[in-house]
């Protein structure tokens, strides 16, 4: 479901905002009038993202006013705004950059109020930055929600946007407007909105039942794709967001499938061929990379994303799997135990050009390029199963967790955080998915619920 974004004017006072426009969200000047008191000049707001949680902005985010009490299918309009507050404080408290001032600090807020901030009164609670919006419940049964960001010490309005959803996207809008201020304040790009599909897990661990599975970020809007009679596993998103690339074990025969989001249907993508897994489409979405192991060996190959026939991409002895596209599709970083153990290697997408890059103690797996095209994640196995990053060249090796087992790493889409699973030890040890940000400071568990594991991060939504 694509938004409706809105132009919300600047000379237009909130209580009667302008009609919807079919227009890009844009970056708007601060109002005229609105500067810094006489003979001070504020330093520019922003937030440094490379400190972690070490110094994280106070936030102020009251609860969003409505113009008049509307019941909708997604509940009141007085409800949902006190909803999207929380939302967006959520997210941007779960960054690690940010510090929401507690709901006791936060005073409410009248409809007009929305864009005649009481500066004085946030000045004093702490808050460095101000976020102010509301709802709206429109005659065609569509809500319009409006957010706008407030430097405090400057007194001056930084961005404002506006979107026009159905009642069931609700959610969605709250996402963009903690997406709006997160880019603003850290020059990052965006990720709240944006979804996670991963293998819901149950019963004992010789005996599990796994599913797909699908959700917001957050958690929320959580909804199983399949039912479990199969084994499923390592699925990823299509870079249009409308199937998922994933292993199922039916029939008892590992194959890749390709699973339609809107219709349910699944279908097989190569036929009559020997084992195949590990699969990924191409950025384009053109091609599925996948393994197949043949005669003992296994190697990389890719297939048009309709089927056909693979081709084969690497020839060497040993196991060759676990392939992710470079951003721009020009290159393939693999894993492969060919040099004696699982390491990690860099080829061209013709599969030419094989170069390895990882040559740190211990072995490499589950390699994964970053959407910003800057950095590799992977697996490091060592002792413990640890979540680590590296430039493709492999240099600047870092590691980012430091539990029992962590593995699968997954990239936002701005490229700043990760998404991983944490497998508990023994028999009894829970998976559960969790996050990690670059600086491998702030870290916290994904709420599923049951287990988790193979975690995809998707795309922005559109």
């Amino acid at each position: 479901m694509r938004f409706r974004f809105l132009l919300l004017a600047a000379a237009t006072a909130v209580a009667t905002p302008a009609l919807a426009q079919d227009v890009p969200p844009v970056t708007l000047q601060p109002p005229a009038g609105a500067a810094a008191p006489a003979g001070q000049t504020p330093p520019p707001l922003e937030v440094d993202v490379t400190g972690g949680i070490s110094a994280p902005m106070p936030i102020a985010i009251p609860p969003m006013p409505t113009q008049a009490v509307v019941q909708t299918p997604a509940g009141s309009t007085d409800q949902l705004g006190r909803q999207l507050s929380e939302i967006v404080a959520n997210d941007l408290r779960n960054s690690g950059l940010f510090t929401p001032l507690a709901p006791a600090r936060l005073r409410s807020i009248a409809f007009p109020e929305v864009t005649a901030p009481a500066f004085d009164y946030w000045g004093g609670s702490g808050a460095q930055a101000l976020v102010q919006g509301y709802i709206r419940a429109n005659g065609d049964g569509t809500l319009t929600v409006g957010c706008y960001l407030y430097d405090v010490s400057a007194q001056t309005e930084l961005t404002r946007q506006g979107f026009v959803v159905p009642p069931s996207d609700w959610r969605r809008a709250a996402h963009k407007c903690a997406d709006m201020v997160y880019t603003r304040l850290t020059g990052e790009g965006p990720y709240f909105d944006s979804r996670i599909v991963y293998v819901s897990e149950t019963g004992p661990k010789g005996n599990r039942i796994k599913r797909l599975a699908i959700m917001d970020q957050d958690g929320a809007n959580h909804r199983f794709l399949t039912a479990g009679s199969s084994i499923v596993l390592t699925p990823r998103f299509a870079p249009n967001q409308q199937s998922i690339v994933y292993m199922s074990y039916v029939g008892k025969a590992p194959a890749i499938y390709v699973y339609d989001i809107g219709s349910g249907r699944q279908r097989l993508v190569v036929q009559n061929v020997a084992t195949t897994f590990a699969p990924r489409f191409s950025p384009d979405g053109r091609w599925i990379l996948f393994s197949m192991a043949t005669g003992g060996n296994t190697d990389l190959y890719r297939v048009a994303a309709g089927g056909g026939t693979p081709q084969r991409l690497t020839t060497a002895p040993g196991i060759d799997t676990g392939g992710s596209y470079s951003p721009d599709g020009s290159k393939i970083v693999f894993e492969s135990d060919r040099s004696g153990g699982q390491q990690l290697y860099v080829m061209n997408a013709d599969g030419s050009n094989q170069q390895r890059i990882s040559f740190g103690g211990g072995r490499y797996a589950t390699p994964v390029w970053s959407p910003r095209g800057d950095l590799i994640a992977f697996t490091k196995i060592a002792g413990a199963f640890r979540i680590g990053i590296m430039s493709p060249s492999g240099s600047g090796e870092k590691l980012l967790t430091n539990s029992w087992q962590d593995e699968g790493p997954s990239w936002s889409p701005n490229g700043r955080v990760l998404t991983f699973f944490r497998q508990g030890q023994g028999n009894a040890g829970k998976a559960d998915l969790w996050m990690v940000d670059l600086t491998g400071v702030n870290e916290r568990r994904i709420p599923t619920p049951l287990d988790g594991s193979d975690p995809a991060w998707g795309p922005l939504r559109p």
